[in-house]
């Protein structure tokens, strides 16, 4: 099981997320932003009020949306080392 240890807005709909074993991953989430829950973030500037709840590991946002760490960790992809200082 992974959990989120840190997220920093990319741009559009991407963040990259920083995992308990030190990876850090950029994850697009626009295509899975369906359902009642996600609609708010489809407002681009509701998505960037994303946050990371420590209580639970993982990213959220004030409507109670939230992601699975392990679905974050599968659907990234590794930040390359150019990107890896932000």
């Amino acid at each position: 099981m992974h959990f989120v240890r840190d997220v920093f807005y990319e741009s559009e709909y991407k963040l990259i997320l920083t995992f308990e074993d030190g990876s850090k991953k950029i994850v697009d989430l626009e295509p899975y932003l369906e359902g009642e829950i996600f609609e708010p973030l489809k407002d681009i500037e509701y998505f960037k009020k994303v946050r990371l709840n420590r209580d639970v590991d993982t990213i959220v946002w004030d409507n109670g949306a939230d992601m699975l760490p392990d679905f974050l960790y599968d659907i990234g992809r590794s930040v390359d080392k150019s990107t890896a200082a932000l």
